[in-house]
């Protein structure tokens, strides 16, 4: 009777097959998702891999408890009633197909807004409308495309807390195989005589057989999975001379145990495997313990205002809020924390969550979620919780907001991965040929030599190895970059340009002089609480010197970028910003003035004195050795005179700049190849920090969180910057000697393979060295990097 095998999931049909469209099933179940799969034209998912499909699982009933809302709280992380957001733990995650399909769930249901897979920790990231699909559906969906997520309802998360411990399995099983085979060889390493040859000596060669086929065949199944697929994508992937050579050792061992010609080759078939997981295993806890220290320990240099219960306001940082916080939070600024709203009127972007921009209305009472942001005014909060960092750095790192910008080594890396398998291949089939015609008992040696030694892991080790580690120097010293690509794009950077206000001048220790019509009472108090609401620098400083008032509600706030802020409390009305904005004429001695009217009638005018950040001349004399700076500002021209005896003399100084003219100047000038690296304060200058190849907000206690930013600076490090720019070109430098050593080590030990005096077990044992040797390399030098970056 001939055998068929289900078109979705491989498995045998056996006596039940169901027939649809030309194609055999094995169930209902894999038949319907086919169907869904023609349904919403996504039967590629069949190209990207044979038979790639799970049965379903029986799971009527199962998840009838995710339609409690008290469940479905603590397993959605974001719920504002009209959409959630689940991260599920997916076991069965194992190969770009799981990816594509799961990436893709919007397809299958349209009311999926977005999927987001994390490979590494076999999440995805799910994001719903929520009136017409239920927390319950998407697990359903998953359920039925063969993607049953793991809940635990002991914890109420939906993430798996244990690691997965099969590299660990496959490990144990290879040592104990390698040791046990290397036992029964000794015989034969010692050549025993009479002993050996006359009783045990087929018996140690089969029992060496048998410990070489769970080696092979569970242990090593990773290599050949991932060739496997790369061939069938027509691409040559690292672990496709790896596999070859354990394929041939294989063969060729067992062929000389059947038919009696020697006793093989599996001592060094399990010891290759073994030190190849050896080194899987090293690689990937010190890249868990970078990622660790990214994720837990890399806190932002964000503050938030907490209110005490004498109502003093002070800034905190966001990992100090605990649950009870009062919390203030101005126009424009992040909710940290999932809270409840007090008082006033909220209007919340969360844009940052779930990639919508339009602003949902709050009232008092009503629960607020971490990652929107405050649209209109100054509102209060209580804390529910404390601050998940993770949570923070996911957000800052959705793909949502993210840019494509030019990746630099990471490219060059995969291309010379790519061309050294080629070659690796083209050098071991000639040297086969070579060995065949001089001498045959050396070709097979030679040839599984040549694949072992010579394959570019370290090469490819590289980059993420030395970036991952810098990534963790820099967040200890409160430079938090958002991933590995920026510092690539900050080491090739040839201009820089400077936000003034919040950026080169501190708020801190700034003073202001007022000149005009007194102000009433009311006025100033409309005023010192209109300044509240703003986080602009030149409010922050004017609300930081004006005398204490009582805290109001306004009736109406909204802030104008680049131009000021108004508000409305009862009958009267107050614009703050420029003269322009004010309706007054621009004022003829060149300061950085905040004009002030109320009920359209013009007041006067505060004329500040700005102070500008320590070390500033220091700094821009160091920058202006190695690239072109400027100075873009919204200001006028008031402080024309001071910078130029401040800053070197071919700095170029531009004012009166709208947000939109320093994107434009930021644009004009890439297309004539500059590569821009812009500072500003994350608020005003978001779209600028945006179009520049990097753009890095300086943090000054204040809730600066921006997705336009690359990067975040605290103000203290501010002088910083040129040995940060420094050290991220060290880095490449790092990258290319790595690149260097692992030709080195290939030529040589192509070399010793070539000429047939490398036996397989000591190629497998100096490969994963040669790995391990360049995350040492990378490791100790970004190290010293680090070193040189804290005594500075």
């Amino acid at each position: 009777m001939e055998q068929t095998t289900c078109f979705h999931c491989g498995d045998d049909c056996n006596t039940t097959i169901i027939s649809f469209d030309d194609k055999n099933f094995c169930c209902n179940g894999c038949k319907t998702v086919y169907e869904i799969f023609s349904e919403n034209d996504l039967t590629c998912y069949y190209d990207l891999q044979s038979s790639p499909g799970t049965i379903p699982k029986e799971i009527e009933g199962k998840y009838d408890f995710l339609s409690q809302e008290t469940i479905i709280e603590k397993l959605t992380e974001f719920n504002d009633g009209n959409t959630q957001i689940a991260t599920l733990f997916i076991p069965h995650i194992h190969c770009s197909s799981c990816i594509w399909i799961l990436e893709n769930l919007n397809k299958l249901n349209p009311n999926i807004t977005s999927s987001q897979v994390n490979f590494g920790k076999k999440t995805v990231r799910v994001t719903y409308k929520s009136e017409n699909c239920s927390l319950k559906d998407v697990v359903l969906l998953l359920s039925s495309i063969g993607y049953e997520p793991y809940i635990s309802l002991d914890d109420f998360k939906t993430g798996k807390q244990d690691v997965n411990r099969s590299l660990i399995y496959k490990l144990g099983i290879a040592g104990f195989a390698f040791g046990n085979v290397m036992f029964l060889s000794f015989p034969e390493y010692f050549e025993v005589g009479e002993f050996w040859l006359e009783q045990y000596k087929h018996l140690f060669r089969w029992l060496m057989f048998a410990f070489s086929i769970p080696v092979v065949f569970y242990a090593g199944s990773d290599y050949f999975v991932s060739a496997y697929k790369g061939l069938r994508s027509k691409l040559l992937n690292i672990d496709v001379p790896i596999a070859l050579g354990i394929t041939v050792l294989f063969i060729r061992s067992t062929a000389e145990i059947i038919f009696d010609l020697g006793s093989g080759f599996f001592d060094s078939l399990t010891g290759l495997i073994f030190f190849l997981l050896l080194g899987k295993f090293f690689q990937q806890k010190t890249y868990t313990f970078l990622s660790f220290e990214r994720d837990y320990k890399s806190y932002f240099p964000i503050a938030i205002t907490k209110i005490n219960s004498v109502g003093n306001e002070t800034p905190i940082q966001v990992y100090d809020i605990e649950k009870g916080d009062r919390l203030l939070i101005r126009n424009e600024e992040l909710i940290p924390v999932d809270g409840i709203l007090i008082n006033g009127k909220a209007k919340i972007d969360y844009s940052f969550v779930t990639g919508e921009s339009e602003s949902v209305g709050k009232e008092s009472g009503d629960k607020l979620f971490a990652g929107g942001k405050q649209t209109s005014g100054v509102i209060e909060m209580e804390a529910l919780k404390s601050v998940e960092q993770s949570y923070l750095t996911q957000l800052w790192s959705n793909d949502v907001f993210s840019k494509n910008k030019e990746d630099g080594f990471t490219t060059l890396t995969n291309t010379i991965s790519k061309r050294f398998t080629y070659i690796v291949l083209s050098i071991a089939i000639i040297a086969t040929t070579f060995w065949l015609f001089t001498d045959a008992s050396k070709a097979m040696n030679v040839f599984t030599a040549v694949l072992i030694i010579a394959c570019p892991c370290a090469i490819a080790l590289s980059a993420p190895f030395t970036f991952g580690n810098l990534l963790r120097i820099f967040g200890k010293l409160k430079f938090y970059v958002k991933n590995a690509s920026v510092i690539e794009q900050l080491a090739g950077i040839n201009t820089i340009i400077f936000d003034k206000t919040g950026t080169i001048t501190s708020s801190k220790s700034s003073t202001a002089n007022y000149d005009g019509v007194a102000l009433t009472p009311s006025e100033e108090l409309l005023l010192k609480n209109t300044l509240r609401g703003s986080n602009h620098p030149l409010s922050r400083t004017l609300y930081d010197i004006l005398d204490e008032h009582c805290i109001i509600t306004l009736n109406h706030f909204e802030e104008h970028l680049g131009k000021g802020i108004e508000a409305k409390h009862n009958n009267e009305h107050i614009k703050i910003g420029s003269a322009s904005f004010v309706g007054a004429e621009e004022p003829s001695v060149l300061n950085t003035t905040v004009h002030i009217s109320t009920n359209n009638q013009y007041k006067g005018k505060y004329t500040f004195y700005n102070s500008y950040r320590k070390g500033l001349s220091k700094l821009f004399n160091k920058l202006k050795k190695h690239f072109d700076l400027v100075i873009l500002s919204g200001d006028n021209e008031g402080e024309f005179e001071n910078l130029k005896k401040l800053l070197p003399s071919k700095t170029k100084l531009i004012f009166n700049q709208k947000p939109d003219d320093k994107l434009e100047y930021i644009k004009y000038h890439q297309t004539e190849g500059a590569k821009v690296l812009m500072i500003g304060d994350g608020l005003n200058d978001a779209g600028a920090l945006a179009q520049s190849n990097v753009g890095i907000a300086i943090s000054e206690n204040v809730n600066v969180f921006s997705p336009a930013c690359d990067a975040i600076l605290d103000a203290t490090k501010f002088n910083q910057l040129y040995n940060f720019i420094k050290a991220s070109k060290s880095a490449i430098t790092i990258i290319k000697w790595s690149f260097v050593l692992s030709f080195i080590y290939n030529i040589i030990g192509l070399y010793f393979a070539v000429t047939g005096q490398l036996a397989p077990v000591v190629a497998a044992i100096l490969m994963p060295l040669s790995s391990i040797s360049i995350v040492v390399f990378t490791t100790i030098t970004t190290n010293i990097i680090g070193r040189k970056l804290s005594k500075s």
